[in-house]
């Protein structure tokens, strides 16, 4: 009967390679992927390499570095927005050695010889533990979205309260007439697509490529593209000559800057 593979990967690690090569037989027939390491460095690597690891068995005394702080250094390499579940094996349970693991972040620990069938569920205790840890992951970068969306929309009702408040006028102080139309948009943009143009005005606005993102539901990379994009296609330097170029209180400038 086929068993069924779990999504995340074990990363094995023991410098004796018998038993690395025998944990991850034993976990690959039950279900795991497993990615074998001989030394704390090729664990880093592969770590650092393959972001479907997120359970971690490691031996405890290892020659070039111990488990502990091989752990640390996965930590490090994880950092705030990668999660991962690491299980310690020792030959020998020291109790400072298993306490010092515990307040390291270690999640459990199994003594040698390794019971192999009480150490699967122990992995499939600290899968569902991975699972939840990843939840509250995605659920703090949504929150932070959505901060950030509320402010973006809270500046703009305060910018329509102030015009509404102060309605712009012209050179005689007197309030602009409401058939003026929309500020037309310099000939210069319109090369641009519907959504490089999107980006531009957002620019102008002085939004940074995070509230953009936000905004557009795109991705802060794909936003640096498409400011990258209207750059080339306008032939402007930078981020403030296209602000200034779309700056309704700057029709002047406007006209300098996109000249060519």
């Amino acid at each position: 009967m086929n068993k069924l593979t779990s999504a995340v990967k074990v990363l094995v690690v023991d410098d004796q390679p018998l038993i690395v090569e025998e944990l991850c037989e034993f976990l690959e027939s039950s279900g795991f992927r497993c990615v074998p390491c001989e030394s704390s460095q090729q664990a880093i690597q592969r770590f650092g390499d393959d972001p479907l690891i997120g359970l971690v068995l490691c031996d405890l005394h290892m020659p070039d570095m111990d488990g502990i702080e091989l752990v640390q250094a996965l930590q490090q390499v994880a950092g705030k927005h990668r999660a991962f579940e690491a299980i310690m094996l020792t030959g020998r349970a020291d109790k400072q050695d298993v306490i010092k693991a515990l307040r390291a972040g270690i999640a459990d620990y199994y003594q040698k010889p390794i019971n192999l069938d009480e150490l699967l569920e122990g992995l499939k205790r600290q899968e569902a533990a991975l699972e939840e840890r990843q939840k509250d992951l995605h659920l703090g970068k949504l929150n932070q979205k959505l901060q950030y969306l509320s402010e973006s929309i809270n500046d703009l009702y305060m910018d329509l309260d102030k015009v509404r408040r102060n309605p712009p006028k012209d050179t005689n102080g007197e309030p602009l007439a409401d058939d003026a139309g929309p500020l037309e948009t310099p000939a210069i943009f319109n090369q641009l697509s519907p959504r490089q143009l999107d980006v531009a005005r957002l620019v102008g606005k002085g939004q940074t490529n995070y509230q953009i993102a936000c905004e557009l539901g795109i991705t802060e990379n794909t936003v640096k593209l498409y400011v990258s994009q209207v750059l080339r296609l306008t032939h402007m330097h930078n981020r403030t000559q296209l602000a200034l170029a779309l700056s309704p209180s700057n029709s002047a400038m406007r006209q300098r800057v996109t000249a060519h």
